[in-house]
């Protein structure tokens, strides 16, 4: 049996056409399923059980267990321990944050798209636990309709501090969690565009953001998808010699190669890349570094996140100073490269960037 998540609107069709059922059921069975978000397929109730029956000889619904919960002391961030059906766990985290000058109160998720990672960034816990498998696309869409779902039933509201009540909804969400998005390319692109229509989660393109530790050939192959997402690229550091140190993949694809497609995709998009750069003390974060990151992101269409480190078990790494990073910023802006400095969420229960492994939880 294979989880129905994993189709398209398209596959669906076929499937019941080919099958001898009309095809207007499909839009049916897809509104359940992305609107309803339904369970099983018995809630289906207005579809023929001659078709229910045939559903689930053939599929499940994909409906991630929650084996474990923790939520940050400040009530800000809910972090979720999800069970795979072949009995592997990811973890995926609600950010719900507060209004500030331009926005208003609005609610992140941040999902994996796959167990562990084979890339191995060293200040990173998912890359420390090593490489299992990808994620479906009906596994990624699973994780975001799992938080749908206690959103809709206003689980949140009780347990995490919302200064709006009246403010109701998931907003955002990043593909930031465990893996690296764009290693597991087709199931991140079909899940997005499930994520970005209207027949399915109806999220606005420029509300979804994909992370890459920089693959370069898979950079240049999502400019060419025609989807107004966000896309951040985590480059931690401004040359090879440095970079190569807390990010393997650099050996493959050097900075220059990195850049060059970055500039491409700006080119063909006409969208802005979020550079995101952990400050690493005393490994990234001199003014030496920051000059020559300001040499190398002038004039591009970016804005860079800086990001202090957050602890895992298996990195000697500190976090840059706070007037180091001041100090970072204000050179980066001599060079006209934007910047700021990420709000933290959920680090003391390891939900913040770089923290999520399943060993968080054991």
């Amino acid at each position: 049996m294979d989880d129905i998540y994993n189709l398209s609107k398209s596959e669906l069709t076929n499937l019941l056409d080919h099958n001898g059922f009309p095809s207007y059921r499909a839009d049916q069975i897809w509104r359940y399923l992305y609107k309803n978000y339904v369970i099983n397929f018995e809630e289906m109730n207005n579809i023929s059980k001659e078709l229910i029956n045939f559903l689930s000889e053939k599929f499940y619904i994909g409906n991630l267990e929650e084996v474990n919960k923790i939520i940050s002391k400040d009530k800000s961030t809910y972090k979720s321990l999800l069970r795979l059906s072949d009995g592997n766990v990811v973890e995926s985290v609600l950010m719900n944050y507060p209004s500030d000058d331009h926005r208003r109160p609005r609610k992140t998720i941040c999902i994996s798209s796959q167990v562990g990672c084979a890339l191995g960034c060293t200040f990173c816990a998912t890359g420390q636990q090593g490489f299992t498998r990808n994620l479906s696309s009906g596994e990624i869409i699973s994780q975001i309709i799992h938080f749908i779902r206690l959103e809709k039933d206003n689980y949140f509201d009780s347990i995490l501090e919302n200064p709006d009540k009246s403010y109701k909804g998931i907003k955002n969400i990043v593909f930031m969690g465990m893996g690296e998005p764009l290693a597991n390319y087709e199931n991140t692109i079909n899940s997005i565009k499930k994520l970005n229509s209207n027949l399915g989660l109806n999220f606005g393109a420029r509300n979804i953001t994909v992370s890459t530790v920089g693959l370069v050939p898979q950079i240049l192959k999502l400019a060419q998808e025609n989807i107004q997402i966000n896309l951040a690229v985590s480059i931690h550091a401004p040359d090879n010699k440095t970079r190569s140190e807390t990010v393997p993949i650099n050996k493959r694809y050097p900075i220059e190669e990195l850049i060059k497609s970055c500039n491409e995709y700006i080119r063909i998009t006409n969208r802005k890349i979020f550079f995101e750069y952990v400050m690493l003390d005393g490994q990234n974060d001199t003014l030496d570094h920051a000059k020559n990151l300001g040499k190398l992101l002038s004039g591009m269409l970016c804005h860079v996140n800086l990001i202090p480190v957050n602890p895992t078990n298996d990195s000697e790494y500190q976090r840059s100073r706070r007037e180091t990073i001041k100090a970072f910023q204000s050179k980066l802006a001599e060079y006209n490269v934007p910047s700021t400095v990420r709000m933290e969420k959920g680090i003391e229960v390891s939900a913040g960037c770089g923290q999520l492994a399943k060993s968080n939880f054991y």
